[in-house]
């Protein structure tokens, strides 16, 4: 059986409540239904073909293969050429009308000459565990069920059922179009009613087209911004405002490894930096429900908050093995759920208050609700900020007394006095100023260590931390600061790797797992920031040019990447690379706009995910006149 794709060759389709991967050969190798967080009914991405997945491809061999997103949407668009002739396969979601129901859509479209291809449906409900029972409902409808769980499939191609897989030939020509749509329903419910699929599509163009046209930013770096902004839509719960951290489970942070986390939850440290880039790009609506979403989450007893919440606030995120997946490229234990969600990590009480701060200086309203529950965590943070915890890393190991998560507390009591005397709040202001000042004398004298020049990751090591890149950001110090100068310098000698940062140093970190893994995008951003805000532009520049090169060909990126093998690892793609990306854009727009031209790459920057088919060629002006949605000159990748 043939391994999963690279990382980096997959595409993503969703509907802003749930999100499928799909593979540059047409194959669609995850899928949770009906939300991010569910069960898997394709599950091939973690083992193979027989853990579920849906491929349309050309029966003959491809002699090329190209794909784009259309335009500035969740639309991917895979054209396949044969010695025959090329089709296109238009794969997309559906933003749902109907509640209890989603829709998935591939339109094969003839362009040239004729392609045999051929279809083949493997579902497996259960995280790929589950064979569904297969019944037909009409000549062109088929009914999966496996006990709540209900997937119908339309389409006028004939299917046969084989080895428990449904299976199908057929041969498009030049200007014929064929449809299939695969639709999520309750099993207990009436079957959805047809929709139309060239509509669809019309209307799924429209509504991307509108939404990203609310972006109003110039400058060298709108297209990579908007691809971003898409994904974090992408990545957001219609219904709640919630924003996943991914939509995959267990892609490993190093291959072969076993640091494989399920992120298809909504973490609050992501917080901060999602509502600034969304307020930033003039998305208020998404922060204000983004912002909504995390009161709702956190509220009740202010020692129950958690790290972590299911897509519309759940707290239960228990951690299990599915024994039965080999893992992405044997990649074990697969894990589903996250035990994350139960550790006591303070930086989450800095990230609330911050978030809610900026909100209101953004101009969210807020209301008195609001503020109380600020007022209850920081009586809580009050009687705990002393304890060690496991870090903003989520360590596995014995809680310590972690650096930023101090400096995550002084944030916390710093934004409520500001937010008190800015909108004149009640609260103990005199108090909580002097427990902000304690703990800055704190962890200026037990966070930094004067032999190294430089602030550690936990007081007393002498490990260092990509996080603290983050205190400039935070208001903490000045870039400029002593300390500060000789944290960046420590991490540019130890945590770096072929130009990039490295979140810490795994390979001598006691945090309960073994094995490295790549560096880290958003750390690597951060570093970006920092650079400016030091006057260094043009390494700022620089490094974020490399940045953009680790992007696969439709913009996309995941929690990490791997220098040696020239490979994006880890969950796939991720919402906290992409919005380090758009804050970072955004940063280097406000320090002026730089020269024409692009910065000069790094001595020995090795070229980005060498393929073996030309996915970069050029695009005919008009592929498929007939379809409005392809009408006009396509725009660039990325």
């Amino acid at each position: 059986m043939p391994p999963p794709c690279r990382i980096e060759d997959y595409a993503m389709i969703g509907d802003c409540e749930t999100a499928a991967l799909v593979s540059r050969t047409g194959s669609i190798d995850w899928l949770c239904w009906p939300r991010f967080d569910s069960d898997a009914c394709f599950a091939a991405l973690l083992g193979n073909s027989d853990n579920g997945r849906w491929i349309i491809a050309p029966d003959d061999p491809a002699t090329h293969i190209r794909r784009r997103y259309h335009g500035h949407t969740l639309i991917l668009e895979t054209e396949f050429e044969t010695a025959e002739g090329a089709v296109v396969l238009i794969d997309f979601m559906p933003l749902r009308s109907r509640v209890a129901s989603s829709d998935l859509v591939r339109v094969v479209i003839g362009k040239r000459g004729r392609v045999r291809l051929r279809t083949e449906l493997i579902l497996r409900f259960g995280h790929g565990a589950h064979v569904p029972w297969v019944t037909r409902l009409d000549e062109e409808t088929l009914s999966a069920i496996d006990g709540p769980d209900r997937v119908i499939l339309r389409t006028p191609v004939p299917l046969r059922g084989k080895d428990l897989k449904t299976v199908g030939e057929f041969t498009v020509a030049a200007g014929e179009t064929v449809s299939f749509v695969l639709v999520y329903s309750r099993s207990f419910l009436e079957p959805p009613k047809p929709i139309d699929p060239l509509q669809a599509l019309v209307d799924t163009e429209a509504f991307w087209t509108e939404w990203v046209g609310r972006y109003r930013h110039e400058g060298n770096w709108v297209e990579p911004v908007k691809r971003s902004l898409v994904i974090l839509k992408a990545l957001s719960h219609q219904p709640t405002g919630g924003i996943i951290a991914a939509p995959t489970a267990s892609l490993p942070e190093r291959i072969g490894g076993p640091r494989n986390w399920d992120y298809r939850f909504c973490w609050l440290r992501d917080s901060t930096m999602t509502l600034d880039a969304l307020m930033d790009a003039g998305y208020y609506d998404e922060a204000r429900a983004w912002r909504d979403w995390l009161v709702r989450a956190v509220a009740g007893s202010p020692s129950q908050i958690q790290i972590m919440y299911g897509v519309a606030g759940e707290r239960r995120l228990t951690e299990w093995e599915a024994n039965w997946l080999p893992g992405y490229e044997g990649s074990r234990p697969v894990r589903i759920g996250n035990a994350a969600h139960h550790q006591l990590q303070l930086d989450v009480f800095g990230e609330v208050m911050d978030t809610l701060h900026r909100g209101l200086s953004g101009g969210l309203e807020s209301n008195e609700v609001d503020w109380n529950l600020q007022r209850a965590l920081l009586d809580h943070l009050e009687r705990t900020w002393r304890e060690p915890d496991s870090g903003l890393w989520e360590m596995r190991c014995a809680p310590r007394h972690f650096t930023y998560s101090k400096v995550m507390a002084w944030v916390a009591f710093d934004r409520a006095v500001k937010s008190a005397r800015r909108f004149k709040f009640e609260g103990p202001i005199g108090r909580w100023a002097a427990i902000r000042d304690e703990i800055h004398a704190e962890i200026c004298a037990k966070g930094y260590d004067a032999r190294l020049g430089s602030f550690v990751q936990s007081y007393g090591s002498p490990s260092l931390d990509a996080s603290l890149l983050r205190l400039p950001a935070l208001g903490f110090l000045s870039a400029d600061d002593p300390r500060m100068r000789g944290t960046v310098e420590a991490v540019e000698r130890r945590l770096m790797l072929d130009g990039f940062v490295l979140r810490y140093d795994t390979r001598l970190a006691d945090d309960g797992l073994s094995g490295g893994e790549g560096v880290f995008l958003a750390c690597s951003f951060w570093l970006v920031d920092v650079y400016l805000a030091l006057g260094r532009k043009e390494d700022a520049e620089r490094l974020f040019h490399r940045l953009l090169g680790l992007q696969n060909d439709l913009g996309l990126l995941a929690e990490q990447y791997e220098p040696t093998s020239d490979r994006l690892v880890g969950n796939f793609p991720q919402a906290f690379s992409h919005v380090a990306l758009i804050n970072s854009a955004h940063n280097i727009a406000r320090h002026g706009k730089r020269e024409p031209g692009i910065a000069p790459p790094l001595s020995g920057q090795r070229q980005p995910f060498p393929r073996s088919v030309d996915h970069r060629a050029p695009w005919p002006s008009a592929h498929c006149p007939d379809l409005p949605i392809c009408r006009g000159s396509p725009a660039a990748l990325g």
